[in-house]
């Protein structure tokens, strides 16, 4: 049983100022398997100050000082990887081959990255007679979700340390275990009391207050779509940026080549990982209608291939993270079903075998229209549509036919004509072969939010730009 009952303010872990206690429950087993605190506004408050009085220092830190304080949280974050992945498992049910592996390891790609990049990043440049100046926007409010949670909180806080930041992380309540075992890797790197500070709490309340606080310069939140926008409604009366990472419905374009089957099987696979809980999930798969009935098939015998069960064992997916995202993806199956489209794999209830545990069947549906709410909705589970399309430039269509513009993939062995089909995709992230890189931009287009997180582009959200006039022009050698 695990108790985190304090918050790490002003590098020291306190007590909430008034205490509130919420039960944590194991996805896997429907049992409690933690306590946590909860603040509030002045939970908040206090540590905005501590943020605010070591943003005067922090500030003024030189590339190198941080890039060393950056170094120590890398070598503490490789002592702690195995503790976050168990953390992980534990809170939202990653099977523990996935939360050894790319759970944890994409915090560890971001903070290696942050150093990287942090290296030669030009925080001043020359124009005429005018010296640019980036500099740290001040104290960063982060609000984050659960489903990857050391991704999440580390793709926030690792460029705000970068560029000089301070800040006030509210993880969410469901995945506080992994951003608890964070913040002991940060205090035991040494990082100055006052730079970084956790508050733990609901989004009704911390949220808001984070959000709405004079004292914070700006706001990044990843989270739903009505999240993003009561973040912004609630940041607009104190005029601060908010950086927005929000939902998705992502197509995946399967061009018609030699390597069709191949491609509609990679993609059933890859839209079940992390029980299909990610918000860059191609959920949409576009397939030529002549290749619909192939498409189904090479579906139906991918989907059988998922293995399901308890994620300390060896299986492929795990339950999805509470009992509401359970009955909400099963109403989603139920529409899909009395929308008519067809059902190829999966369906409602637990998967065979499974009575206790918030365990979903890895679910297709074939001949999905567009315009059906499982085609326009973000079901945040293990559910595929898969949608026909009659040329190329009606796949194109489909595919930007949504309220939201997050992520993309084309699969083809035609990279010429994927590039030219990933150009035209309205979204912020296209991958051409389900392509990886933690340089490349993330973020999205429309509803999916605004702003850009992951390598260079991720500092500029933590910068404001200053223009300095009165300098001598540089001259030409």
């Amino acid at each position: 049983m695990r108790e985190y009952l304090k918050f790490y303010i002003d590098g020291q872990w306190v007590d909430p100022i008034e205490m509130q206690v919420a039960e944590r429950v194991n996805p896997a087993t429907e049992e409690v398997c933690g306590r946590i605190a909860l603040g509030g506004a002045a939970d908040v408050d206090k540590a905005v100050q501590a943020a605010r009085k070591a943003f005067k220092s922090w500030s003024q830190t030189s590339r190198e000082e941080r890039l060393a304080v950056l170094e120590r949280i890398l070598e503490e974050f490789q002592k702690r990887a195995g503790d976050l992945a168990a953390a992980t498992t534990e809170e939202m049910g990653a099977p523990a081959a996935l939360a050894n592996g790319f759970q944890v390891g994409l915090g560890l790609g971001h903070l290696t990255t942050a150093i990287e990049v942090l290296k030669s990043f030009e925080f001043e440049e020359q124009r005429g007679a005018t010296r640019i100046v980036k500099e740290p926007i001040g104290v960063c409010g982060m609000i984050t979700p659960w489903n990857w949670p050391v991704n999440q909180v580390t793709v926030k806080v690792f460029p705000a340390l970068a560029t000089g930041c301070t800040m006030v992380l509210k993880p969410s309540q469901e995945s506080h275990f992994s951003a608890h075992v964070l913040a002991e890797v940060l205090d035991a790197a040494g990082v100055p009391a006052g730079v970084f500070n956790l508050v733990q709490g609901r989004g009704s309340e911390v949220g808001a207050a984070i959000s709405s606080h004079p004292g914070i310069d700006m706001v990044s939140i990843t989270g739903s779509e009505s999240a993003g926008i009561e973040v912004a409604k609630n940041a607009a009366d104190t005029i601060k940026r908010v950086c927005q990472e929000l939902g998705g419905k992502s197509a995946n374009i399967v061009l018609d080549d030699g390597d069709f089957a191949e491609n509609v099987g990679k993609g059933v696979a890859g839209m079940m990982v992390n029980s299909g809980q990610t918000c860059s999930a191609v959920s949409r798969m576009l397939v030529p209608a002549a290749r619909m009935d192939e498409a189904m098939a090479v579906a139906r015998e991918a989907a059988a291939q998922v293995t399901v069960g308890d994620p300390n064992g060896e299986f492929a997916m795990g339950p999805v993270v509470s009992k509401s995202q359970w009955v909400s993806i099963q109403e989603y199956i139920e529409k899909g079903i009395d929308e008519g489209a067809t059902l190829v794999a999966g369906g409602p209830g637990r998967p065979e075998g499974l009575d206790k545990g918030f365990y979903v069947k890895p679910t297709v549906f074939a001949n999905v229209r567009n315009e059906m709410v499982i085609a326009r909705e973000e079901i945040f589970g293990p559910v595929l549509c898969i949608l026909a399309y009659d040329s190329v430039e009606h796949a194109i269509e489909i595919a930007n036919d949504s309220d939201f513009g997050l992520a993309g993939n084309v699969a083809g062995a035609d990279l010429d004509k994927a590039r030219d089909v990933a150009r035209q995709i309205r979204s912020g992230w296209v991958s051409i072969n389900d392509g990886f890189d933690f340089n490349c931009p993330f973020g999205g287009y429309k509803k999916s939010g605004n702003g850009r997180e992951w390598g260079e582009f991720g500092f500029h959200e933590y910068l404001e730009i200053k223009g300095i006039l009165g300098y001598e022009p540089e001259t030409q050698s």
